[in-house]
């Protein structure tokens, strides 16, 4: 009878694979339309719904960080149909910073993959003297409190980026929230802010016209995109090293079949090489993992971050 139970339950899961999905699948990008994490998500999205067969409908639901759609994400029905772009930001920044966060991240969720990790840089606006890293701490410390700098939230990786910035440089800064990069750009544009941490997607034409100036990659290495930017430990304040992170993340208690077939499905598209090479022209560097790598992952990246808001005494209400 076990025997016969086992094979049934087979049978049963490679018919809901096979058959899944049978209709659109929701695809949750828990910020604004326009930032690197919406434009990875339509990348990776299109590849993904050419691979199911079904489309992928995009829903942005930005604010708090990420963390409105990656709440209604745990609220939805565990079958696959609503999926997330899981990022640092809403499953380690917002779970550490935030007592009252509605979700867990790890018993809330089913983790499907890991997609890909992007470094920020830091941009200042064109009215903003500074040339470098070096001379925008010199002008933070003698103009103390009159430098704001845009996040896509509280709580997100821009966010602790600035107090990172703030802790080690010594300086004072104010933090402005937005809901998305899109918006922090368009601030920064517009002079409503000074400096922001922002993933340099899509920058090009505004480095061009000078109308932004990049001055360091917040990353261990040079971006390919900007060539002619240090780090920030190249800059001359090591330390100031922070990255994102995108996953593919559904419901806990979607079936294992479902689960599966979307692993295969993001690892497939991740490891081709036009995809690649599109990601990387928006500074993403093409990830892919099993599931048990992806909660690893988010471990180790709780850990390290844990360790850094403690450090840089880091509070949420900063």
């Amino acid at each position: 009878m076990k025997f016969i139970a086992a094979a049934l339950a087979l049978v049963s899961s490679i018919a809901l694979a096979q058959s899944y999905p049978s209709k659109p699948v929701r695809f949750l990008v828990p910020f604004a339309p326009a930032g690197s994490a919406d434009i990875m998500a339509r990348l990776v999205g299109k590849r993904l719904s050419d691979a199911l067969g079904q489309p992928l409908l995009i829903e942005n639901q930005a604010g708090g960080g990420g963390t409105i759609a990656t709440e209604t994400l745990a609220r939805s029905q565990p079958d696959g149909y609503t999926v997330a772009l899981g990022s640092v930001s809403t499953l380690v920044l917002a779970p550490l910073l935030n007592p009252n966060l509605r979700y867990d991240p790890l018993k809330s969720f089913t983790h499907i993959s890991l997609i890909g990790t992007a470094s920020l840089v830091l941009f200042v606006g064109s009215a903003v003297p500074a040339k470098d890293l070096r001379q925008l701490i010199d002008l933070a410390r003698a103009k103390p409190g009159t430098l704001n700098y845009g996040s896509n939230g509280i709580g997100a990786v821009p966010h602790l980026a600035g107090e990172l910035f703030r802790s080690l440089a010594a300086i004072d800064l104010v933090h402005v929230p937005y809901k998305g990069a899109g918006p922090v750009t368009t601030a920064l544009l517009a002079g409503d802010v000074q400096l922001g941490f922002i993933v340099p997607t899509g920058q090009e034409q505004n480095l061009q016209s000078g109308r932004l100036r990049a001055l360091a990659v917040v990353g261990p290495k040079r971006l390919v995109s900007l060539p002619d930017v240090p780090t920030s430990a190249e800059a001359g304040l090591p330390g100031l090293e922070t990255y994102t992170w995108f996953g593919l993340t559904a419901a806990s208690g979607t079936p294992a079949p479902i689960a599966t077939r979307l692993n295969a499905e993001v690892n497939r598209a991740v490891a081709d090489k036009e995809l690649q090479d599109a990601l990387t022209k928006q500074a993403v560097e093409a990830g892919g993992s099993t599931p048990q790598e992806y909660i690893r992952f988010v471990g180790t990246e709780t850990e390290k971050w844990s360790k850094i808001i403690k450090s840089a005494g880091i509070k949420l209400e900063n």
